[in-house]
């Protein structure tokens, strides 16, 4: 079990630009870290390597003092994009395919079906086929599809962006009870500073590629300690 990761000197660079320089964390189980940043500034690249679907130029990441590779963090890790794409299947398959994959038993399926329904208050949608649902629905099965194989890091890019608000608040009840459980590290990057208040325990703030700033959301709003966090805040950076 991966109770903690330390993210150690990432850099990534695409075609001559750097993109990510000089990243370092250290992120335990139990608590929800929302990256925040305008567009540009590198919060989705970084989860693209944390979850081992990008290689870093330079840096590593670590658990427990062992270089995880990429192929190790795609074992334990498990990413919601903004847009969900679903499987041409029904809800129960598409929540249903990585615990086929991982040999449970119909009956352990089930259950864990069910309780991933109930999660994200999709009780019924069972035969629904994924794919005629809403935009929100839709991201409501795909967090339910990645959390019900428990991974050990859950990582989500933007998930409620574009979602009307009795969606996005199922899925930010999903979240912070996912973060209460104490069960799996959680990687939130959003644009949503309220959403950011709201679910984290730790905020972290990149621009142009670096980390500018790491504080709790009371410390975070009321005394940032950066210049351009302080703009950031007050909306006088463009996204």
């Amino acid at each position: 079990m991966v109770n903690s990761l330390q993210i150690i000197g990432i850099e990534k660079i695409y075609d001559g630009i750097k993109v990510l320089e000089s990243i370092s964390l250290d992120i335990v189980t139990g608590i929800v870290i929302s990256l925040v940043g305008v567009n540009g500034s590198g919060k989705t690249t970084l989860l693209r390597i944390i979850s081992g679907l990008e290689i870093p130029t330079k840096g590593s990441i670590l658990s427990k003092n062992s270089k995880l590779r990429a192929q190790d963090l795609r074992q334990i890790s498990t990413m919601v994009f903004q847009k969900s794409v679903m499987f041409n299947e029904n809800v129960y398959d598409n929540i249903a395919f990585g615990l086929k994959i991982r040999g449970f038993t119909k009956e352990e399926i089930d259950e864990k079906v069910s309780k991933a329904l109930d999660l994200v208050q999709l009780n019924g949608f069972e035969n629904r086929k994924a794919k005629k649902l809403s935009g929100g629905e839709q991201q409501r099965v795909a967090l339910a599809r990645a959390f019900v194989i428990e991974p050990e890091i859950l990582l989500l890019d933007e998930p409620t962006a574009n979602l009307d608000p009795s969606n996005a608040i199922v899925i930010e009840r999903v979240i912070k009870d996912l973060g209460e459980r104490n069960s799996c590290i959680i990687i939130l990057a959003t644009h949503n500073l309220h959403q950011a208040r709201r679910l984290s325990n730790e905020i972290v703030h990149m621009h142009s590629g670096r980390i500018l700033e790491i504080a709790d959301p009371e410390q975070f709003f009321k005394h940032p300690s950066t210049t351009i966090t302080k703009k950031f805040i007050n909306g006088d950076l463009q996204f």
